[in-house]
């Protein structure tokens, strides 16, 4: 009897020997695969937008190349408690460096959101950040002296971007010209410097030069025929010689004494011919 008791206890040991020596096992294991799944505390641009939707919503319709070239996590290092607030908001300049806009500084007067840096608030007379980036503009107007030159680029452009109406502040040649017939001859940068094609109607350079026009048209001659841009070509005050369409129509003997066609023609529009009433 003393035997078989003995011969329990030592079956029972090994079982429960077995058990604790698995159990151990198991412990182990799972601290190990504790170790492998640890969550990661590297925040993504996923956990950004879980808080702030609105600002995913700006990046996204108004974005530029903050949505495209780059993600929260390029401009933001980190997030409160393990970054500090002061330092989560980045300087501009830790991205935009090495051109003559970059160097101006105050980049938010200008450029008021980071997350739609294309929507700029132009406040008060600037001129100086504008022509940094549009340097050809700042050129023209410089160089072409008129009395936009002596305006700042914010009294046209309000808004980034926005291309006014001229008819804003100047009255027509005339009741028929609309806008984008001040833009045929006047560019705006350099609106002395009068230039057009060859597809020009009369009726505009009419609109300033009516008596000229009223001559021309009235006499009956084959210039009449003519559209003013045939003769004055692509350039204002262009005045063409006679002799470019007519040669030399005259013995010498009458071009030495007359040696100007108007001496006898009068005028180019009238050929000395008085207007048809």
């Amino acid at each position: 009897m003393m035997r078989r008791n003995q011969l329990i206890f030592l079956i029972a040991s090994v079982f429960f020997l077995s058990v604790f020596v698995l159990m151990g096992s198991s412990q182990e294991e799972g601290f190990a695969q504790e170790k492998t799944v640890k969550p990661s505390t590297e925040l993504t641009n996923a956990d950004c937008i879980k808080c702030h939707q609105k600002v995913q919503g700006t990046i996204e319709t108004k974005g530029s190349k903050h949505k495209t070239a780059i993600g929260c996590m390029d401009c933001h290092k980190g997030h409160p408690p393990m970054v500090s607030k002061e330092k989560i908001i980045p300087a501009c300049s830790m991205c935009h460096v090495g051109k003559p806009h970059y160097e101006i500084g105050s980049c938010n007067t200008c450029h008021s959101d980071p997350h739609a840096p294309l929507e700029l608030k132009l406040a008060g007379n600037i001129t100086d950040p504008c022509i940094s980036c549009h340097g050809k503009q700042g050129t023209e107007i410089k160089t072409n002296p008129s009395k936009h030159t002596d305006l700042s680029c914010t009294n046209c452009h309000t808004v980034h971007k926005e291309i006014p109406l001229c008819v804003n502040c100047h009255k027509p040649h005339s009741t028929e010209m609309g806008n984008k017939d001040c833009l045929t001859c006047h560019p705006a940068h350099q609106p002395l410097i009068i230039a057009y094609g060859p597809d020009m109607p009369s009726k505009h350079c009419a609109a300033c030069h009516k008596p000229i026009f009223d001559t021309l048209t009235g006499v009956g001659t084959k210039h009449s025929s003519l559209a003013c841009v045939f003769c004055h070509k692509e350039k204002h005050k262009m005045v063409p010689a006679c002799e470019t369409c007519h040669g030399t129509p005259h013995p010498s003997a009458m071009l030495k004494q007359f040696p100007k066609c108007d001496m006898c023609h009068i005028s180019a529009h009238s050929l000395g011919k008085e207007a048809k009433k």
